[in-house]
């Protein structure tokens, strides 16, 4: 005989499905997160929360915790974001929209954006643009062209390290390491300039 309260259906869009599936798989997201995707796969699969504790050696409590999650805050309750403490002072969408903006329009009568203007035209801190141009790599001032990665999970990568620099947990310490610019390129990013008398090419 069925005990407790019965489980809420979780019942998955295609879209969740493939989302999950991808999260599920990966090799470079947290394993936390991992571990949370494949709770709702076996879970949407039919498992009970012990089934699925069992299998990914959880407790029964950390199962529910991230079903309940999943059912309330879709896709976007499994990150670690969702956490007690101050709230975002800037949403995922204002700072997309920042970094669109950097790459895809000019200020009038200029060639790039200053943190000073474009803080002044999207009404956020002169502050808070430095930190998301520093988390993204924008130095509109020194360059010509931008990339971006085409990593399928680059947006919750880049969400969950805008953050960190945004709203940090109590006592914490960020580091950031970074490869030295261009030591790793196996290709040239520009033409070749032409070389003068007496020197060789590399």
């Amino acid at each position: 005989m069925a005990m407790g309260r019965p489980k809420a259906a979780l019942v998955l869009t295609p879209e969740q499905r493939e989302q999950l599936g991808g999260l599920a798989s990966s090799r470079s997201l947290p394993a936390g997160l991992v571990t949370r995707a494949k709770i709702i796969l076996l879970s949407a699969a039919g498992k009970t929360n012990l089934q699925i504790a069992r299998q990914l050696e959880l407790t029964n409590a950390t199962v529910g915790k991230w079903r309940r999650r999943f059912l309330k805050y879709d896709v976007a309750g499994l990150h670690d974001e969702l956490r007690p403490g101050r709230p975002r002072p800037i949403s995922d969408e204002r700072v997309a929209q920042l970094v669109r903006k950097t790459l895809e329009t000019k200020p009038k009568g200029g060639t790039h954006w200053s943190i000073r203007q474009i803080a002044a035209e999207t009404r956020v801190s002169k502050s808070t643009v430095h930190r998301i141009w520093q988390a993204f790599g924008l130095e509109p001032h020194r360059q010509k062209h931008f990339k971006l990665s085409t990593d399928s999970f680059f947006v919750e990568k880049v969400r969950d390290i805008v953050g960190l620099y945004l709203s940090p947990p109590e006592n914490a310490v960020v580091s950031c390491l970074d490869e030295k610019s261009q030591i790793q390129a196996l290709e040239r990013t520009q033409p070749m300039l032409p070389m003068g008398l007496g020197y060789v090419e590399v």
